[in-house]
């Protein structure tokens, strides 16, 4: 490829790359259990993520008929972010597929990187555990720039910082704030249909969808560059 021509591709994480449900649940119930109210199963707690850590305590406050004040948030969402720094990878793991994907891409000359609401030194810390982080040439988190998805900014800065260009780049997500960021950014996006979202992907029109990482060489061929 000549110089400067390099496809990007720019990946969420969290139901994307790797499902961290296990570990985000687990230290969810450990806020509750602070609270007195009782754990919740993880089958029922999945749904409630997508929307960032504090988006996660409100709803599972919600399940169980409490609220909170915004300091006691604030407060419950340090917390959180504590345990979960702690017991950031005991159960998370890269979703099948995952690992070999990205030695394909990274074998044909793509640049990678990381776009995700997860702040950006646990989102470092997790892909480190999980053996990948230096497959990236950049990781941006909710709190590396002054704005976070679905900003499109958030995407144009990460394509910036790996030093991509938006006519050459894709988004591979997993829920509605990922393809609205995509289509924001003018950049495709092609969705996962196994991560964390209230609706099924489909209903949120992105450009292709995959059920396993197996698909996203033939699924970012056929929109690469459109």
């Amino acid at each position: 490829m000549a110089a400067g021509a390099r496809p990007l591709i720019v990946f969420d994480l969290d139901g994307t790359l790797a499902d961290t449900a296990g570990d985000l649940i687990a230290t969810l119930n450990v806020i509750l259990d602070r609270e007195g109210i009782p754990p919740l199963p993880l089958a029922q707690a999945r749904p409630m993520l997508g929307a960032g850590a504090r988006a996660l305590i409100t709803r599972g406050l919600a399940a169980a008929g409490r609220t909170v004040s915004g300091e006691r948030l604030e407060r419950m969402f340090g917390e959180f972010l504590a345990h979960y720094e702690a017991h950031i990878a005991d159960h998370s793991e890269l979703f099948p597929g995952v690992a070999s994907a990205l030695e394909r891409f990274a074998q044909a000359g793509f640049l990678l990187a990381v776009c995700t609401n997860k702040l950006e030194a646990l989102s470092v810390q997790l892909l480190a555990a999980l053996g990948v982080a230096g497959r990236f040439g950049a990781i941006c988190g909710q709190d590396t720039f002054a704005v976070c998805k679905p900003d499109p900014s958030a995407l144009h800065l990460t394509i910036e910082r790996a030093r991509g260009g938006v006519s050459r780049t894709v988004m591979i997500g997993d829920s509605k704030t990922d393809i609205d960021t995509a289509r924001a950014a003018f950049v495709p996006i092609v969705a996962v249909d196994f991560g964390y979202t209230d609706l099924h992907v489909s209903h949120y029109g992105p450009d292709r969808i995959i059920s396993h990482f197996d698909e996203a060489w033939d699924a970012v061929g056929g929109v690469i560059g459109k």
